[in-house]
């Protein structure tokens, strides 16, 4: 099996670092294909960084229409219904799908992300997910995405902080990490916690695998249907809806 994992953003550092969290998770059989965007922001970090990263995500998706399956390596799940009407591969984004693993590790989470506006971001995400009940508090640490690039004592310590707050003060029983680019500090929380940190990298990718090997696919009957075939114009023209990538799965 052959799952594609597609960073929005265009720091390849940060696609490197997930790709190993992956790639360490991943079944001897699953190739783990990360790419990082040619067209998206240097990081994701509201609302317009998301809309734009989406043309990038669909690019990447466009160009490789073969994939097993699709993880979107974003924790504002950037696209993922748009992307889910594209194939009938399974597509999982890494917010959903480590909400979920959450719940099926305790009765209650908190997110700890970056920014103070991702965490409205992700605050959305939670309602979207039907996890109100199930999430205590997202947590915003005020890091820049790009500061997880290179974690040192400082960064890794302001997110420790964060999580024992989370434990003491909304009383979770499991920590979500709410950016791609904490995958790499696991180990040096999960050390330190007594609580299950869950990033949702490793989620994704093993719900992906575990779609896949249930022959499972996204429906296409309804709003995730392929996209209707119209005109787009302007700059837009060359993402009309066609059947080129349906058809190469042999869908249409």
């Amino acid at each position: 099996m052959r799952i594609k994992l597609i960073n929005p953003n265009s720091t390849v550092a940060m696609t490197a670092s997930m790709a190993l969290a992956a790639r360490e998770v991943a079944s001897s059989g699953t190739l783990i294909d990360a790419v990082t965007s040619a067209s998206g922001p240097v990081s994701i970090e509201g609302h317009y960084d998301e809309a734009i990263s989406v043309i990038g995500l669909i690019d990447e998706m466009r160009a490789d229409p073969d994939a097993d399956a699709y993880v979107i390596a974003c924790f504002g799940d950037p696209g993922l219904l748009a992307a889910r009407e594209l194939t009938r591969a399974p597509v999982v984004g890494i917010a959903e799908a480590a909400m979920h693993a959450a719940t099926f590790l305790s009765t209650s989470f908190s997110v700890v992300t970056t920014l103070d506006r991702t965490r409205i971001i992700s605050e959305a995400l939670v309602r979207n997910y039907g996890m109100k009940d199930a999430c205590r508090r997202v947590r915003a640490t005020d890091l820049p995405v790009l500061e997880l690039e290179h974690p040192g004592d400082r960064v890794n310590e302001i997110i420790l902080a964060e999580c024992l707050r989370a434990l003491e003060e909304d009383r979770c029983g499991t920590i979500v990490l709410g950016c791609a680019g904490m995958a790499g500090l696991v180990d040096y929380l999960s050390a330190r916690l007594p609580v299950p940190v869950i990033d949702g990298v490793v989620a994704a990718v093993k719900f992906a695998e575990a779609l896949v090997g249930a022959r499972l696919s996204t429906s296409k009957h309804g709003d995730l249907a392929f996209p209707l075939p119209k005109p787009y114009g302007g700059a837009m023209a060359a993402y009309a809806p066609s059947a080129v990538l349906a058809g190469r799965r042999g869908e249409q």
